[in-house]
């Protein structure tokens, strides 16, 4: 009973509903063609969003590639220590600037002025060769991580980090 009544209904909807005018499919093409631009910026948008979250690896350096660039520094490409400033006190590797994982994503968000002020180094541009390091690899894994998802495109990930430069420059660290 409930469905002929349905079905009734619909039949009396449905021999109301008058076939769209050509002006009203023009308009209904429009909106859709304006929708279809809307979804394609849209799905741009998140792509590049998840781009941004998708799990990277930043590109792995061996002690080999590293060592040159602690005899060579340049202004240019960066060698960061990862590591909390009462760590770096045990040493750290010739040429590195000491940036806090616990500080880097705050202090990337400083304007330069401020960050040299406090860290006491220009700040890395983002397309600017940064090499991260920490004790063991995990931090500067991180650390890369946060740069990449800050903007940053030219990373280093020195994953032996203090612990291999260490053991391979033949030096204790001070304890």
């Amino acid at each position: 009973m409930l469905r002929a009544a349905l079905t009734r209904s619909a039949v009396r909807v449905a021999s109301h509903v008058r076939p769209p005018t050509p002006s009203t499919r023009i308009a209904l093409q429009h909106i859709r063609c304006e929708s279809s631009n809307a979804s394609d910026e849209r799905r741009k948008r998140l792509e590049a969003a998840d781009n941004l979250r998708r799990d990277w690896d930043a590109k792995v350096i061996t002690y080999e590639e590293l060592k040159p660039k602690t005899t060579q520094p340049s202004p240019d490409k960066y060698l960061i220590d990862v590591r909390e400033p009462d760590e770096v006190l045990q040493g750290s590797i010739p040429s590195a600037v000491n940036l806090p994982l616990s500080q880097l994503a705050t202090a990337l968000h400083l304007p330069p002025e401020q960050f040299k002020e406090k860290y006491g180094f220009e700040k890395p541009r983002p397309n600017q060769e940064v090499t991260f390091y920490c004790r063991s690899g995990v931090r500067s894994t991180s650390a890369s991580d946060v740069a990449k998802r800050n903007g940053y495109t030219n990373i280093l990930n020195y994953k032996g980090s203090w612990l291999e430069w260490t053991e391979r420059e033949g030096t204790k660290p001070a304890a």
